[in-house]
């Protein structure tokens, strides 16, 4: 549960959440109450639910292989025109 904690947000400071003593019930009742606490994307597909952070860990849990460019929300490329991963 700790791995879908944003932990540069005010919330984390100001509960405490930085320190192990909460329950995963509890952590789930912070985030249902302070929903910015929430990492995300949360992608499920068949393959799997994954927390897509960096956003190219979604390619991993495609059914289908992407078929054109994808590009980061920063700009750097990922998948060419020919759906080629980019390295």
């Amino acid at each position: 549960m700790r791995a879908l904690l944003r932990k540069n947000v005010e919330p984390y400071d100001a509960l405490g959440l930085a320190e192990d003593r909460f329950t995963d019930d509890q952590i789930i009742d912070f985030m249902l109450q302070h929903p910015i606490l929430i990492n995300r994307p949360i992608v499920t597909t068949p393959q799997g639910t994954r927390l897509c952070r960096p956003s190219e860990v979604v390619l991993e849990i495609l059914t289908a292989p992407q078929k054109g460019a994808f590009v980061k929300e920063d700009g750097e490329p990922v998948i060419d025109t020919a759906g080629q991963r980019v390295k």
